[in-house]
């Protein structure tokens, strides 16, 4: 007989839900026939429980109502109602097979510039440095193209910094407030001008000039008292016929007799009392327009009185074209001011040669005003600093925000909700309903149903014994969480005695002895080649620690049987690890064919919840080096609970062995702001873009009216990217085998750019950091990078909140150029601190550098006071700004140059481990090795084993009743091919039972073994 077919799991033929679908004779495949045999070894009085619906009114697995149920087992199993809305079909990820990966395109652009930058870089000499593998050696000219793509964005921004303002202004064009003392500035006091120089007459007591009188004007001119402009080389010499005659330049200023003050000599000014302070009287546009300047005038930027001239020519000189320009100009009027004859002077060959005499006999000062090239090189200097510093102010006082008023609002108690169940409508439960039609659905109110999910890696017996109690003690109902342990591969941690599923499982406490030991069950890991295949044990038990009993899955990634004797066997890395959660909830959510590890931990999810996978709507992500605070699990359900847009939040990360050396000591700091001060701005917008791995909420779905829902975490196109298994870029390798967590928030970001990410700082944990400087380069290396590449993703997102400078994609903008130049960005500090010390600050303008820095270091400072009001911090701040030198060159730098190392370092090292990671290919998979079928038809070929096994059970009892002289070894031998079932389907235990908390689950399994 063929194998049974189904119409489409959303709609297809059954026109998008309401209709009955077809129901055909189901043939069960003859392989796997294992699983169906010891799997439900141990799964006491779990028999078909409620397999409601999840997303909208989705499909629903029903018994149909019939005198004997076991007996139409065959044909009653069926499905309900598909999804209610057309529109809302989704297609199914498309499953990870064992085809190998497609090479890039060689015209891809970025292979292709990366080809370019190395273009020195031959093949034969990459092999010579042990890069014979065409991959590495695209990885590594990747790295080259990157780390110059960093290096031209450090020298742009060095430009921008100093070489731009030594490019557009020139030292011999500019003009500052240590060149110019301005004309009539009351700082100039005792001032006045000779000669276009401010001459100091504060300690002078000459009668012959009443200087005290000239200088209520500061800066005022006094050249015209002095002897002077006589016999001037470029007046007698000018070069030119016509400029000789005149009058302008044959004028002698002394000629009126107003010289009485004697030679401009250093001997008379030391006679008169006064001294030049090497300071030129500087004039600004606006004033050359005053009533007591208006015979002065401007030529290239020079500034000449003419009042001697004027009044000694009051009529306009005939013949003299000079002087008729002269006149034209000081006639001429401006709104503001001006008088301006550099072009003029400059038209005509005797105008020309006029100019040099006029400004050594008329000179009175210069124009303050920057030239154009110091006007552009300081409007963009002042421009990059005011963006600097609006971000800065920015992520402060939003910061501030968060935290005074949003935050406590986000955490606080929800109020009570009236009943609800997480049942549709038309919904149907799975228990039997032959003696009774009626169905109690669970009260869910706010206690959410949550999953713990702790992934392990090499940590030791007590790191995960501290993660799994401090989870087990939080404030939350015991029958609302589920601890989901995942030990990755059969590893034993560098230094331990005990491999880390030894350490997991003695943390479980069993029931039932037959859940001791499960059978290994197949599932398709994240990896490439014959990896993809790999098996997993599930534990089932309860964790009991202080009163607390709470629900314990464990996960032992154990290999497929070729693995077996070789290193790390199981092995897929955290990325695997999360993704069989995803995965499983993902197929649930959607109906989806499932492996025998989905069906598995369904079954054993139901036996020690009592409800459905499907009840779950949380999921808590922590490490296994990581304790959390009593509070914090309720905190964070409460932020769920109270808004329903919030995909996604994480808490506050604390420094566990702070004190431990002074590595630790440098990140205590670091850890503060970047949650309170980067995560708070973030948080303001909802726009968080990095959830930690150690410590972080996600929704598996988020409710929707009445019974409808939306996938969040287990939406196909998120599960489908995340668990990628072509990876061939560097930058898809950095993503995704460095930086999974950072890489998760993205995927959240970019497929709901309108729903929350967010960050509670009342929910606290604590966790163990980098005690050795080798560890702490390492870690830093791995987050560097997968920053600076998920940045690279954020940038593209354009429904990220705000729009232009004033969103938050502009805001990822900065932050990936501030990483990128983080190592420049130490040096141009440390050369800005040097000069600034070795310069006299005059002005406010000459101390916006200093002042922007003061803001940039101190302000997280302000912060900590206003918020925390915990002075001890300040000691960690100090501590973390002398280590900077490390923060912002050493790490930066060595990450860079380790753009192609994938591994995980000196970080949590294991017995016997490689430098490798998980990309690289052996062998081919065969899909075929691992079943993929949906929950009926796992749960009818279950069924139909345990109607078998209660027939055979009846035969041989009918046997004996008819037989009494059969010996009981040959009745031994007789059944040996029948052996005795697991245990019992009892149609009258499935009847719904009231928990100890108050609700009212659907279906409570037993929680100790039937007799055998």
């Amino acid at each position: 007989m063929p194998p049974a077919r189904y119409e489409a799991p959303y709609g297809g033929t059954a026109g998008g839900g309401g209709g009955q679908q077809q129901r055909n004779t189901y043939q069960p495949p003859a392989d796997n026939n294992y699983y169906y045999n010891n799997g439900t070894q141990g799964m006491p009085g779990v028999s078909v429980g409620r397999r409601g619906t999840t997303l909208g009114r989705a499909p629903t697995r029903r018994i149909v109502p019939g005198a004997n149920s076991i007996a139409n087992a065959s044909s009653n199993i069926q499905r309900g109602r598909t999804l209610i809305r057309p529109d809302r079909y989704q297609e199914p990820p498309p499953l990870l097979t064992g085809k190998p990966t497609v090479s890039q395109n060689l015209f891809d652009p970025w292979v292709l510039l990366s080809r370019m930058v190395t273009f020195w870089a031959l093949p034969p000499m990459l092999k010579a440095f042990k890069m014979g593998d065409s991959s590495m050696q695209q990885a590594w000219r990747e790295k080259m193209t990157l780390c110059f793509i960093i290096a031209c964005m450090g020298g742009f921004v060095a430009f921008i910094t100093i070489g731009l303002n030594a490019v557009l202004c020139p030292t011999d064009q500019s003009i500052n407030q240590q060149t110019y003392f301005t004309y009539n500035d009351t700082n100039s006091a005792n001032l006045l001008g000779i000669l276009g120089w401010q001459f100091n007459i504060s300690e002078s007591t000459s009668t012959i000039l009443d200087f005290n009188r000239f200088a209520q004007i500061p800066g005022t001119d006094i050249t015209n008292y002095f002897i002077h402009g006589q016999a001037l080389p470029d007046c007698t010499h000018t070069g030119n016929a016509i400029a000789s005659t005149f009058a302008a330049i044959q004028f002698n200023p002394c000629s009126a007799g107003t010289c009485t003050a004697g030679h401009l000599t250093a001997n008379r000014f030391e006679t008169l009392g006064i001294h030049n302070s090497t300071k030129q009287v500087g004039f600004d546009w606006d004033q050359l327009a005053l009533s007591n300047l208006t015979n002065y005038l401007v030529i290239d930027g020079n500034v000449l009185n003419m009042d001697p001239y004027i009044q000694y020519y009051p009529d306009p000189i005939p013949g003299d074209t000079l002087d008729t320009l002269i006149r034209n100009l000081l006639a001429s009027t401006w709104p503001k001011g001006g008088r301006d004859g550099t072009k003029l002077f400059f038209r005509k060959p005797e105008y020309r040669a006029s100019v040099n005499c006029l400004v050594q006999k008329y000179r009175a000062g210069h124009i303050d005003k920057k030239t154009t090239g110091c006007f552009v090189a300081s409007i963009i200097l002042i421009c990059s600093l005011a963006i600097v510093l609006a971000i800065v102010l920015a992520r402060f006082f939003m910061a501030l925000i968060f935290s005074w008023f949003i935050s406590r609002k986000l955490a606080r108690t929800p109020p009570p909700v009236a009943s609800t169940s997480l049942l549709g409508k038309n919904e149907m439960e799975m228990s039997n309903m032959a003696d009774s039609g009626l169905v109690r659905k669970v009260e869910v109110g706010n206690d959410l149903y949550a999953v713990m999910l702790i992934t392990c890696y090499s940590e030791n017996t007590e790191g995960i014994r501290g993660t799994v109690e401090s989870l087990s003690m939080t404030d939350y109902p015991d029958d609302r969480k589920l601890l989901f342990v995942i030990a990755d591969g059969i590893i034993t941690g560098h230094g331990e005695t005990l491999s880390t599923p030894e350490m997991c499982l003695s943390l479980i406490t069993f029931d039932d002895e037959s859940q001791k030991n499960p059978e290994p069950m197949e599932y398709i890991a994240v990896a490439v080649g014959a990896k993809q295949h790999n098996c997993a044990k599930v534990y089932a038990g309860f964790y009991v620690c202080k009163g607390h009993k709470v629900p314990m899955i464990l996960v032992v990634k154990s290999g497929n049987p070729d693995e077996q004797g070789k290193p790390k066997p199981g092995n897929r890395g955290k990325r695997d690890s999360q993704l069989i959660l995803m995965n499983f909830f993902s197929r649930v959510t959607y109906n989806d064919r499932m492996t025998p590890l989905d069906y598995e931990l369904f079954r054993k999810i139901q036996y020690l919840m009592g409800v459905t996978p499907d009840y779950f709507e949380l999921v808590l992500m922590v490490d296994a080096d990581t304790k959390v605070y009593t509070s914090s699990m309720r905190l964070l359900v409460n932020c769920m609970v109270n808004d329903n847009l919030i995909m996604g939040l994480c808490g506050e990360t604390k420094i566990a062995n702070k004190r431990d050396s002074w590595v630790t000591a440098i990140q205590v700091y670091e850890y503060f702001i970047s949650h309170h001060l980067a995560k708070g701005f973030e948080a303001v917008f909802g726009g968080v873009t990095c959830l930690p791995g150690c410590f972080c909420m996600y929704r598996l779905k988020a409710r929707k009216g009445d019974g409808d829902w939306v996938p969040i975490i287990t939406k196909p196109e998120i599960v489908q990217e995340y668990s990628s298994n072509t990876i061939d870029t560097l930058h898809q390798k950095n993503l995704l085998l460095l930086g999974e967590d950072r890489f998760l928030t993205t995927l959240m970001l970019r497929n709901f750019p309108f729903r929350k990410m967010v960050f509670t700082p009342q929910a606290i944990c604590k966790t163990v950091v980098p005690d050795e400087f080798k560890v702490l380069l390492s870690q830093r290396r791995r987050w560097i990078n997968s920053t600076i590449h998920n940045l690279f993703e954020l940038v593209l997102v354009r429904n990220l909140c705000g729009t232009f400078c004033f969103s938050m994609q502009f805001v990822v903008m900065m932050d990936l150029v501030g990483t990128l130049t983080l190592p420049v960005a130490i040096v141009l500090t440390v050369v800005l601190i040097v000069s600034m010390a070795k310069t006299q600050i005059t002005s406010i303008s000459a101390a916006i550098p200093l002042i922007l820095l003061i803001i940039v270091l101190f302000s997280p400072a302000l912060l900590i006071l206003i918020t925390t009001r915990k002075w001890v911090y300040l000691t960690w701040m100090i501590i973390y700004l002398f280590a900077l030198p490390i923060w912002n060159f050493v790490l930066p730098v060595y990450a860079f140059w380790h753009f192609d190392d994938f591994s995980w370092g000196e970080t949590r090292k294991v017995e016997g481990e490689t430098k490798e990671d998980h990309s690289k290919k052996d062998g081919v998979f065969d899909p075929s090795k691992v079943p993929l079928k949906r929950w009926e038809d796992y749960e009818r070929k279950r069924v139909r084993t345990n109607k078998r096994r209660e027939r055979n059970k009846r035969q041989m009892n009918e046997l004996n009743q008819d037989d009494d002289s059969v010996s009981q070894t040959s009745y031994m031998i007789d059944i040996s091919s029948h052996p005795p079932p697991a245990h019992y389907f009892d149609p009258s235990k499935e009847a719904p039972a009231r928990a100890g908390s108050g609700y009212y689950p659907t279906y409570r399994p037993q929680s100790v073994a039937p007799p055998r």
